[in-house]
């Protein structure tokens, strides 16, 4: 089973480019984030054409979360509040960023982390406060009928310093913060959740986001904040990870790549 995340930086800017990227990587599953459009103006047609069935939340400008399935998913839960209730939840399913649904046995939760703007900014204490929601949420779905289960998309965030083509500063600067770290950490490990990409790569210079304004793909000044974390059983079952570049090398591209993991059937 393969299975992909691509934050797209807008689906109807996009469209094009992932029905040409779905067109040579025929995955089971793919996973989007930012797509930026409400629902009833998804462009659903063009990739049901291609075989697959969308499962979307969206919003209109910001966020939006979809997962695009070649056999329809099962339970499919939008936002916190199905889990957690919306007395947990409060007000962090108003923006579009999570989506999950059960796919061959297993959930796929596909997330779209907070970026969080400034450390000390309110954006920066949403962030935190979303991530200590995410935590609730992953051990609640741990203890559920489907104990197994894949999250992944833009987390937003560097886990470690390998992870950034230049780490100095670091420190102070959003998505590679000592405590959005540890807030990354402590989500994980609610569930014993392992990143599959470093299970087949140690070294450093894989990123999946380039900055738009300092030329970053070009000169592979990047940052590797998408991410697959898989639960124990999965990661054994795990036979690749690996970032695709090539689309972020093409005309207006998104600012991300597509991350794919192979799991064993």
């Amino acid at each position: 089973m393969d299975i992909a995340s691509w934050n797209v930086n807008s689906i109807r800017s996009r469209q094009q480019h992932i029905l040409d990227w779905l067109g040579t990587n025929t995955v089971d599953v793919l996973c989007l984030q930012e797509t930026k459009v409400v629902d009833e103006d998804f462009p659903r047609q063009p990739f049901e054409a291609a075989g697959y069935h969308c499962h979307i939340s969206g919003q209109k400008s910001y966020n939006g979360v979809a997962i695009f399935s070649r056999e329809p998913l099962q339970d499919v839960k939008i936002g916190f509040a199905p889990l957690l209730g919306s007395e947990v939840t409060g007000d962090l399913d108003e923006q579009k960023r999570v989506i999950s649904g059960v796919y061959m046995g297993v959930r796929i939760v596909n997330l779209y982390v907070p970026n969080g703007s400034a450390p000390d900014s309110e954006k920066y204490s949403y962030k935190l406060r979303w991530l200590k929601t995410l935590k609730t949420y992953l051990h609640n779905l741990s203890k559920s009928d489907t104990p197994e289960f894949l999250v992944c998309g833009d987390f937003n965030i560097a886990p470690e310093d390998r992870d950034i083509h230049d780490p100095k500063g670091r420190e102070n600067h959003i998505m590679a913060t000592p405590v959005e770290r540890q807030a990354l950490k402590d989500v994980l490990a609610i569930a014993d959740l392992q990143d599959a990409f470093r299970k087949f790569t140690e070294e450093t210079g894989h990123y999946s986001w380039w900055d738009y304004r300092t030329r970053g793909f070009s000169r592979n000044r990047g940052w590797r904040i998408d991410h697959h974390y898989l639960t124990p059983k999965l990661y054994a079952q795990a036979q690749r990870c690996w970032i695709d570049q090539e689309p972020r090398g093409w005309e207006k591209p998104s600012d991300h790549a597509p991350v794919v993991v192979t799991i064993k059937d």
